[in-house]
């Protein structure tokens, strides 16, 4: 953000903000010269005050005499001014317990990483699965159900599994299931779920197959069971926005809560996300949910052992603790990443 201060201007501007994300109250000069010790008057803190708010990064409540910070404020608040805080021991003792301790399927770690920042946040934890379509292919497996209904159990090489009832066209006992399944897994090895299908298309086009009835029908069922949801997401802790001040407007909480509800719209809002590397921080109109004003978005990317990409964040109100955040999904991003090596 090009937009120069004096140290003075900076260093009440930056005290104005961290105040506001205590308090939730507007700030008063003679607040800011009391609570952080400064040697300027309340006046001369009035003065820089004013000249922030013709600069549009602070604004006055019509009720109060105090400022709040603008999303332009926060914005360079977080470029040049917090003071990142290092995640204590405790905190990473418990986030590496909680994780290790969901299981060893992906799904069941990546839901407890959303439950833990979200807890030790004390905002909304997020978490994108990395789309399984972009994984690659392990195994299948088929299980007879009843007459012509089968279990298509499809394995990705990072753990994540996909099952998917399928139909036969006649019915098949578990013997004829697999050496399907042999021929398939041999079909589809080093694959990616996409080219997976891909090649099952293409096989099917093949003469011989057609005129072999097991392996035509092995390939139509296949068909079937790789036709996966593209990615998941694991939400926790919206309850928690609840206790912000900012969101006590319950037409707003239903606004909110609406957004998060529609799991592919999500997907589709955070898939810009998916592609910057480190830690991301978008404050309210920046977001890729700005019609849910008042919210501030922080993310960062983690990577599996076949490099599929997923994410992992925190949604908060724009008055976010970030220096607090911020390190939280920053070490519990990278923790998944090692995680998911290990499976």
């Amino acid at each position: 953000m090009d937009l120069e201060l004096s140290f003075r201007s900076r260093q009440i501007l930056e005290a104005i903000v961290e105040d506001y994300i205590a308090t939730a109250e507007p700030v008063g000069s003679s607040a800011v010269a009391r609570r952080h010790a400064l040697t300027l008057s309340s006046a001369t803190v009035r003065n820089v005050m004013a000249n922030l708010e013709e600069q549009g990064l602070l604004s006055s409540p019509h009720t109060s005499a105090g400022r709040v910070p603008t999303e332009k404020a926060y914005r360079l608040y977080v470029d040049s001014m917090v003071a990142l805080r290092q995640v204590s021991r405790e905190e990473k003792r418990q986030i590496v317990r909680r994780c290790r301790q969901a299981g060893a399927g992906l799904s069941d770690i990546l839901k407890e990483a959303s439950r833990t920042i979200a807890s030790l946040s004390n905002y909304m934890g997020i978490v994108v699965a990395p789309s399984f379509t972009s994984d690659v292919f392990r195994h299948i497996e088929f299980l007879r159900l009843a007459p012509r209904r089968i279990l298509a159990i499809l394995v990705s090489s990072n753990g994540a599994v996909q099952n998917r009832l399928v139909e036969s066209e006649t019915d098949i006992d578990q013997e004829d299931l697999v050496r399907m399944g042999n021929y398939l897994n041999e079909l589809m090895r080093g694959l990616t779920i996409s080219e997976a299908r891909t090649r099952i298309l293409a096989e099917m086009q093949n003469e011989k197959v057609q005129y072999d009835g097991l392996l035509s029908q092995a390939l139509r069922m296949s068909e079937q069971a790789v036709t996966v949801d593209d990615g998941d997401i694991f939400v926790e802790g919206q309850s928690r926005i609840l206790d912000q001040p900012e969101f006590s407007d319950v037409s707003r909480m239903k606004e909110i809560f609406r957004a998060f509800e529609q799991k592919g719209q999500l997907l589709q809002l955070l898939g810009n996300c998916m592609s910057a590397d480190g830690v991301q921080i978008y404050i309210g109109s920046e977001t890729p949910l700005s019609r849910t004003a008042g919210v501030s978005l922080i993310t960062s990317r983690f990577v599996t052992s076949s490099n599929t990409v997923g994410l992992l964040g925190v949604i908060g109100p724009t008055r976010m603790g970030y220096s607090n955040v911020i390190p939280i999904v920053d070490y519990t991003s990278r923790l998944i990443s090692r995680l998911l090596t290990e499976i």
